[in-house]
């Protein structure tokens, strides 16, 4: 009974490791701007399989998606006009009206391929954050809205991991 016990807390102990060291990346890729382009990197450069940093990262970057496009626009309307964060929220409404509006002007591709793309070309500023809350200002469907960001999560993570291997073997 006593070595059942043993081994029990052992393997609690053992899997409580596990999760603690990769728990930062998945806190990292849910973070606005960072995300995973900047997750995936350290993760791999800390030595973490390619493969489980990918899987944590994208995970921890699409699991913020459905709450920021239900609640994002509203909390951002209602801040705008606040005396101490109304700043940042009119910058970040600005910032999602004014993307939502370029993909509306470029959509010869369609609005779906569009916010897949927008989300998943890895440059500052096209993120999951600013590609969901351009959806909701143009009123995209909710699933819809979760399946192109989540594609376009899943190419970003893809650019970033085939990016990082490819500077770490020329270091």
């Amino acid at each position: 009974m006593l070595i059942k016990i043993y081994f029990i807390f052992n393997d609690i102990i053992i899997l409580g490791d596990f999760m603690l060291k990769y728990l930062k990346y998945f806190l990292l890729s849910m973070v606005p701007i960072i995300e995973l382009r900047g997750s995936v990197p350290w993760a791999i450069a800390s030595g973490v399989n390619p493969f489980l940093a990918l899987f944590i990262c994208i995970i921890g970057n699409i699991l913020p998606v459905p709450f920021i496009y239900l609640f994002a626009r509203k909390i951002l309307e209602w801040g705008q006009d606040k005396k101490i964060i109304g700043k940042f929220f009119k910058f970040c409404l600005k910032k999602g009206n004014k993307a939502g509006k370029k993909l509306e002007k470029n959509t010869g591709i369609g609005i779906f391929i569009a916010i897949m793309l927008f989300v998943g070309i890895p440059v500052p500023g096209t993120g999951a954050w600013t590609g969901t809350l351009g959806a909701s200002i143009l009123n995209l469907k909710f699933k819809d809205t979760i399946i192109a960001v989540s594609l376009g999560v899943l190419l970003a993570g893809i650019i970033m991991a085939i990016f990082t291997l490819g500077l770490i073997k020329i270091i």
